[in-house]
């Protein structure tokens, strides 16, 4: 059987780390927890556990997340994020890779629970997560704030059975706070990059993005917090091409 390392980062998950840890503790042979200096009760929390709990300046997801698993004590990593959680069938299914690691990598469905609803259409599932892996063949890459498990030419991924949880904003105001800062890290990525934002983008990206996400995704299924995800998704598509055009607009002055 192989061991395997879990590794978390956290900051300010008072909420939300005690639900982890305790979903993982049955799978894991070593915890490790890479938090940005938080100034609530996560350590305290924490340390109430039998873990690894280190501080690491935060340079953005992609960084940490390497920076975590990097510190494992074992080669077999599965990263998560303090407001998720392994169901109870995920759970036993990596407790059955375990047994027989047939792949360098697993890949398995994540479902969102928003404002107390969980969320099975309007683009949020199924959530491919892939974040069990054999950390010598991958590593964490893509564009900040969206991290993505870059594997090795020719390994071999497969799919778990069983969800991951994740508890995502237990207000509205919540996202609306995530996508002001979230729509700032990507835009100065995507103006980093050399992306541009077009009036044509502007106008037309944000409406196809709700149209997408509410009636080919069946978003409406998802009552009114599809209406309002849907929404709001189209507007963190505009509020980051507007980004984008301000930054390009502001280096030419």
């Amino acid at each position: 059987m192989i061991k395997l390392s879990v590794v978390i980062i956290t900051f300010n998950e008072e909420k939300n780390i005690e639900r982890c840890l305790n979903s993982v503790i049955d799978v894991a042979d070593e915890i490790i927890v890479v938090d940005s200096f938080s100034t609530d009760k996560t350590k305290e929390i924490c340390n109430s556990f039998n873990i690894r709990f280190l501080e690491n300046k935060f340079d953005g997801y992609i960084q940490q997340r390497n920076f975590a698993a990097q510190q494992a004590k074992y080669d077999y990593v599965l990263s998560l994020d303090a407001d998720e959680s392994l169901s109870n069938r995920l759970k036993n299914s990596i407790g059955k890779v375990k047994q027989q690691f047939t792949a360098d990598a697993f890949y398995f469905n994540r479902l969102n629970n928003y404002c107390g609803k969980w969320i099975k259409h309007s683009g949020w599932y199924p959530d491919k997560k892939l974040r069990l892996w054999d950390r010598r063949k991958g590593k964490l890459g893509g564009q900040n704030p969206h991290d993505r498990l870059i594997m090795k030419p020719g390994s071999i991924v497969k799919k778990l059975k069983g969800d991951l949880y994740h508890n995502t904003f237990s207000s509205i105001q919540e996202h609306i706070s995530q996508i002001i800062r979230f729509t700032d890290i990507a835009a100065l990525s995507a103006y980093k990059r050399g992306r541009r934002a077009s009036i044509a983008k502007i106008l037309l990206y944000p409406p196809w993005k709700f149209i997408r996400d509410y009636f080919f995704n069946a978003g409406f299924l998802d009552g009114y917090y599809g209406f309002v995800i849907c929404s709001f998704s189209a507007f963190a598509t505009l509020f980051k091409l507007v980004k984008i055009r301000e930054l390009h607009t502001n280096q030419n002055k």
